[in-house]
């Protein structure tokens, strides 16, 4: 069987360095991550190099973020001609790149308004301030509720993470953020009942904020009748719909947004990851309604500078003028075909594959011991580099451009270590 051949990383020689030293890293870095012994230092295309010269197919692509993958000629000049021109000033001047960036993402989306901010957590976060307001001014709540889903994943701040449905996430960060309530995922019926018990009485839920499809929650897709349901429910009590766009968004899902599989249009959603190609920045958009800040009420002093958006606006051109989302509709068809037949080999292992374009997911039997982080690390025996979404959930999360033999290379590589781990 094939396996990734070991090539030459560009712009390097050929002779390997030494190991990297990992404990002098632990010594001055916070061990806020579980890392894998690997450093990384080159990339090109769906390729990466680590510090001792070996070659990776990387189907991690910085978590869903390195749309055009890496060291890509677009984003090359992108950074070049903005570094050289102007790569930050305040807010309290109107920024040129900001409003071309603004304007094709509304001209491209069901939005009327963008916000910049600089991750996905930090557009969360503008989400529930938003919601927050427009329950208080409009629709007259005094403690306004949020509903989230059980498994979701919205971010690391004190609000994301208690928006997040996963208590694991919260464990020691309490007195967490109080108006958040949990909802199974795809139960409709769950939803109305929580509503019902929630608002007896007195108003209380002022918005719904879930993802299209759940990605650390295990590459879950959204039913279509369920968001459709919820669609009508928020119009029926006037309250907001918002989607976490963060991980889904930016032609991951085969389309440029998620919400586009569901047949819905969100009143909020939010954008980061992909939308600046692995240059840090955030964005949450939303209807003019419900567009309800004021000067003063909500800032960021990096979001939306020259630099971020001159780059992010060049990743969209990008995946607009080159058709990109039919690669990854074209791609993602073809893995999910491959990773179907591996799972046919392995019925006692694998119960199923599922995702949206080049967001998907293989989930591992329960009842077994082996766990999606083991495949992980024989897959990088193997030079394949992919990233568990949950304890029993493999996700493949290539970048956009990736070409039909990389899959095929990735499908291998894939094949090859789980007969290992399974040997």
């Amino acid at each position: 069987m094939q396996t990734l051949k070991q090539t030459t990383p560009p712009h390097s020689s050929s002779a390997q360095s030494s190991p990297f030293d990992t404990d002098s890293f632990d010594q001055v870095v916070m061990s806020t991550y579980a890392r894998f012994p690997l450093a990384l230092e080159k990339g090109a295309g769906c390729r990466v190099w680590d510090t001792q010269g070996r070659s990776y197919l990387d189907f991690v692509a910085g978590i869903a973020t390195c749309t055009l993958g890496h060291a890509h000629p677009v984003l090359i000049e992108a950074v070049t001609k903005q570094i050289q021109k102007l790569h930050h000033v305040s807010n309290l001047y109107y920024i040129p790149e900001q409003a071309e960036l603004a304007k094709w993402i509304v001209e491209h989306s069901c939005s009327d308004r963008v916000f910049f901010c600089n991750s996905g957590a930090e557009a969360n976060e503008a989400a529930i301030k938003l919601a927050r307001k427009y329950a208080h001014t409009v629709l007259q709540i005094d403690k306004p509720i949020i509903l989230t889903a059980h498994a979701s994943f919205h971010g690391r701040t004190l609000a994301t993470v208690t928006a997040t449905g996963q208590p694991k996430y919260q464990k020691n960060f309490d007195p967490l953020v109080p108006g958040f309530h949990y909802v199974p995922y795809n139960d409709i019926a769950a939803v109305e009942a929580a509503i019902s018990e929630l608002d007896e009485g007195d108003y209380r839920v002022a918005a719904i904020l879930i993802e299209p499809l759940q990605g650390e929650g295990g590459v879950r897709p959204g039913d279509v009748a369920y968001f459709q349901k919820l669609r009508k429910i928020c119009d029926e009590i006037g309250i907001l719909l918002i989607f976490d766009e963060v991980q889904v968004g930016m032609g991951r899902s085969g389309k440029l947004w998620g919400y586009e599989h569901l047949g819905v249009e969100p009143d909020i959603f939010t954008s980061a990851k992909g939308l600046g190609g692995g240059i840090p920045i955030g964005a949450m958009m939303s209807k003019s309604f419900c567009d309800v800040f004021q000067p003063g009420e909500h800032a960021s002093t990096f979001g939306g500078n020259p630099f971020a958006c001159g780059v992010a606006l060049s990743v969209c051109q990008t995946l607009e003028r080159e058709n990109i989302l039919q690669n990854v509709q074209d791609r993602g068809e073809q893995l999910r075909d491959g990773l179907k037949a591996i799972a046919a080999k392995y019925p006692d292992l694998i119960t199923e594959v599922r995702g949206w374009g080049l967001i998907n997911g293989m989930e591992l039997q329960a009842s077994i011991q082996l766990t999606a982080g083991d495949i992980v690390k024989a897959a990088m025996d193997e030079g394949l580099l992919l990233v568990p979404a949950g304890p029993k959930v493999l996700r493949f999360v290539p970048p956009l451009i990736v070409t039909e033999k990389e899959v095929e290379t990735a499908l291998q590589a894939l094949d090859k270590a789980i007969a290992t781990v399974t040997a």
